[in-house]
């Protein structure tokens, strides 16, 4: 499901904090409400449907019904639009608008496949038993992407973001936060950083999760290896990078979304994963490409700071995550009593497609908030308020 006809009218900041102010606004009057009142004013702007209806809808099908998920993203193509710099503007508008691994071209048989895997084992960067298709992921043509930015989830099964249009939510978040961060050093010391280069390297550093977390028919995602002691979405985004031929600051600074490079064990595992991505993208040298500094044990000095925020922005899981985790297992306790779902149920298509429209429709953090304002009385009328049973 390519198609991104529903997400193309743009919107820009100021709808974006209007939408989120909205939200913030109808959570700080619900404890006024009574409880059917405040679960209307949480699914306000979800789309109602049935039980049946929502377990047929496919993840894309779901994330195009959200309000929420179309928003998001066209706030990410206006940013990406406003990025002045031409060289990195292109490849962050195309990560959100068409997320293509056009890094697969270096791959166009299983022989360099391994090749590439054998290399990761023998640096220390991925486990013997790891295949090759565990860190490259299956994949219909380099010019083809697997799913659209909009569809994907923002995360592995069991953490943050994991439903349709999560990687929109997350990255969202992301860029206002690092936009916060940029205005308030800007603001109180003065200090002005690159912002084409810190919104660049935030519109790209997920790129390639609409390639490893594809949905299954079950209506989870797929797993996802670790590589250099992080997920290989991480080094996959870095590798398609360098396969590009992109500056090497604004490298650098997508490499940095995982850790900062402050203290020393720190940017170990950032240069880690610029070692590990360069094996990926045709066993490049990092020094030679300008990645790292000219004996390799640090990145290009003096540090650029953009990289620093870009992993300060990247802190939406501190909430999301375990916010996923308590509801997930909330949903799954009224879908058993309400919706008379079966412990089979539970653990396969029924309720995973249940809760992927919820997640979709209003987020995770919205139906927590309703939980923790309005009391669980309230959370189970909101949930009926968008599925009926």
């Amino acid at each position: 499901m390519g198609k991104n006809s529903l997400f193309e009218k743009e919107f820009d900041r100021r709808d974006f904090l209007r939408m989120s102010a909205g939200a913030a606004a109808t959570l700080t009057v619900s404890p006024l409400l009574p409880a059917t009142a405040a679960a209307k004013a949480a699914s306000d702007g979800a789309n109602k449907i049935s039980l049946n209806e929502c377990i047929k809808l496919t993840p894309a099908a779901m994330a195009e019904k959200s309000a929420m998920v179309k928003k998001g993203y066209n706030y990410l193509l206006k940013c990406a639009n406003q990025i002045s710099n031409s060289s990195y503007r292109s490849f962050a508008y195309e990560s959100v608008k068409n997320p293509v691994p056009r890094l697969m071209e270096l791959y166009p048989s299983n022989a360099e496949k391994e090749i590439a895997r054998q290399r990761l084992v023998d640096a220390g960067y991925l486990k013997a038993d790891a295949a090759y298709d565990q860190f490259l992921p299956p994949c219909i043509s380099p010019n083809k992407n697997v799913q659209p930015f909009w569809s994907a989830p923002g995360s592995g099964w069991s953490s943050h973001h994991a439903y349709p249009g999560g990687l929109v939510t997350h990255v969202a978040v992301d860029m206002q936060t690092a936009l916060g961060i940029y205005d308030s050093y800007y603001d109180i010391y003065g200090y002005h950083m690159d912002k084409d280069l810190l919104m660049a390297a935030i519109l790209i550093h997920d790129t390639h999760k609409p390639w490893v977390f594809q949905w299954k028919e079950d209506g989870t995602c797929l797993p996802e290896v670790g590589v250099a002691g992080t997920g290989v979405h991480h080094t996959l985004a870095i590798a398609e990078s360098i396969y590009r031929e992109m500056p090497p600051e604004l490298i650098v600074a997508i490499a940095c979304s995982h850790n900062h490079p402050g203290f020393a064990a720190d940017e170990a595992q950032v240069i880690g994963w610029i070692k590990a991505a360069c094996i990926l993208a045709d066993n490049k040298d990092p020094v030679k490409l300008g990645l790292l500094a000219a004996d390799g044990k640090t990145l290009p000095l003096p540090r650029r700071q953009e990289g620093f925020i870009v992993h300060l922005g990247d802190h939406d899981y501190v909430l999301t995550a375990p916010a996923a985790q308590w509801m997930a297992a909330k949903l799954g306790e009224i879908a058993k009593q309400e919706y008379k779902m079966s412990e089979a149920d539970l653990k396969s298509k029924p309720f995973n497609a249940f809760r992927n429209y919820l997640f979709s429709q209003v987020s995770v953090k919205r139906l927590h908030q309703e939980w923790v304002v309005n009391g669980e009385h309230s959370l189970l009328q909101t949930v009926k308020e968008i599925i009926t049973v």
